[in-house]
């Protein structure tokens, strides 16, 4: 069987933001020693509960953290970039942790009308 995780990095009432991207890392390390295969990280921008706001930087922290469960992004809202900027920061993390890399894109129903 094959398991993964999609992690939202979920804040904890009464709690920090840091704390719970600290949790999301360890969380990683835990599922690997499990035998995960993958570990999805979400996107989610204006809510206070999820602390995902960057999964590339996550991807990048998780993948250090860990050595052979892979990572990815659950997704890039894509309207929001440069597609070309995408491609170039998960080729990087891709170079920095060959083969353990996942790109999952989205496409952003909603956007903050305020930014």
């Amino acid at each position: 069987m094959i398991l993964s995780v999609v992690d939202q990095t979920p804040v904890r009432d009464g709690d920090s933001a840091g704390n719970a991207l600290r949790d999301t890392i360890e969380l990683a390390a835990v599922v690997e020693k499990l035998g995960y295969q993958r570990y999805w990280l979400a996107e989610h921008h204006s809510i206070p509960n999820f602390a995902g706001t960057s999964p590339e930087i996550l991807i990048g922290q998780v993948a250090a953290r860990t050595n052979t469960i892979r990572v990815g992004s659950g997704g890039v809202m894509l309207p929001h970039y440069s597609s070309f900027k995408v491609a170039e920061n998960f080729r990087l993390l891709e170079a920095l942790f060959p083969g353990r890399i996942d790109l999952g894109i989205g496409r952003a129903p909603g956007s903050d009308q305020v930014a």
